[in-house]
Parts: C-alpha cells; structure tokens; sequence
C-alpha cells in the first residue's frame, strides 16, 4: 500500500521559516513527479510546488516563487519544502502528492488531477 506522510507543519510568525517532510512508502518515485498543494479554509487546493525527474527541475505557484524551495532525496524516498520568509497567506494544509507515472513535468502537473498518490496533510498557520 502506498503511503504519503507529511511533517514539519506548525505555528510561526510572519518571516519564519519552516521545512515540510514527505515520506513515500510502498513503491519508489524516483522517475515520478511529485508536489505539494495547499488549501486554506474556505478556498481550493492550490498548487504550490513540483519537482521532477532532476533535482533542478523545479516548478512554483508564482506566490511562493523566491520564498520556497521543493527538493527530493531519492534514495529516502522523500520530498521536502523549504519555506522561508512565511506570510500569513501562507496559512493552509499542505498536502504533498506523487504523481504515479513515470514520466517527467508537464503542464498537466500543475493541476490537482495529475497526481494519483496524496498525503493527509500537515497544517501551517503563520501569525501576523
């Protein structure tokens, strides 16, 4: 069975950093494409990130673009996402998802659809 966990989530203040963890469990996704998503309370879950086959394809909602960072460590088989200079904005669940072919980056992976394998998410609240 396939398992996405997520960790790293919390409480920060405006200009904080914080570092999400995704552990993959059940399979290896070092030829997949992975993300992260966020949704905030009363809005759609976003696209925030994407990492591909090569660690320096690398993609971004233009809102974090400059303050985050995705990367991925295959041989853990695990993602991460690098937060900096957090904003209140920033505030939602973030969900890490793997996409389950294996093929790299398409425009198709900065939609919810693309992705196949999700996490249960991990809450980041930033204070003002």
């Amino acid at each position: 069975q396939v398992q996405l966990v997520e960790s790293g989530g919390g409480l920060v203040q405006a200009g904080d950093s914080l570092r999400l963890s995704c552990a993959a469990s059940g399979r290896t996704f070092s030829r997949n494409v992975m993300g992260w998503f966020r949704q905030a309370p009363g809005k759609e879950r976003e696209f925030v990130a994407a990492i591909g086959w090569r660690s320096d394809s690398t993609y971004y909602a233009s809102s974090v673009k400059g303050r985050f960072t995705i990367s991925r460590d295959n041989a853990k088989n695990t993602q991460y996402l690098q937060m900096n200079s957090l904003k209140p904005e920033d505030t939602a669940v973030y969900y890490c998802a793997a996409d389950k072919e294996n093929r790299d980056f398409s425009v198709r992976n900065y939609a919810r659809g693309a992705y196949d394998y999700w996490g249960q998410g991990t809450q980041v609240t930033v204070s003002s």
